[in-house]
């Protein structure tokens, strides 16, 4: 995991040495929602937002995001990421997001998927507050995970 820390002899933390390691395929996905009432939820999927099309800039902020995981979190390694895929689709309850990040690396990318949902959930809530303040942004987590020494995971 791209975030794992190390306490070196003198107490103080440190980034893991991943030198060693093999470089591998890896990919995660996570996901995360945003509750909302129906009538902002239908104004999210029109288009017509007042600060544009909030799916579309969602999207991209979650790229974004994920791109930019080693500069926010501040133990994980830069990576050079070979896909970057968010995802904003309509939920029962609101919005769904999804994130697939992929990599050929010594470290995985499930904190690149989960920082790209987080982003991109925040971006939904900032684009629709106008209409809603009372949303929820919930279930941020990973769902599946391969690649690396410990092999695949599913949620």
């Amino acid at each position: 995991m791209s975030g794992l820390t190390h306490i070196d002899e003198t107490g103080r933390a440190r980034m893991v040495d991943v030198s060693g390691k093999a470089s591998t395929a890896r990919e995660a996905v996570a996901e995360g929602l945003v509750r909302m009432r129906p009538e902002t939820k239908a104004l999210a999927l029109s288009g017509e937002a007042r600060k544009g099309d909030v799916r579309a800039v969602a999207e991209i902020a979650g790229v974004m995001a994920a791109k930019r995981t080693s500069d926010l979190i501040p133990m994980c390694h830069q990576l050079n990421l070979s896909k970057v895929e968010v995802r904003v689709e309509p939920h029962d309850v609101g919005l769904s997001v999804t994130a697939r990040v992929r990599t050929t690396g010594e470290t995985g990318v499930e904190m690149e998927a989960l920082t790209a949902v987080s982003v991109a959930c925040l971006t939904l809530y900032d684009m629709l507050k106008a209409a809603e303040k009372g949303m929820v942004i919930e279930g941020v987590r990973l769902l599946e995970k391969s690649g690396g020494a410990s092999g695949d995971w599913r949620a």
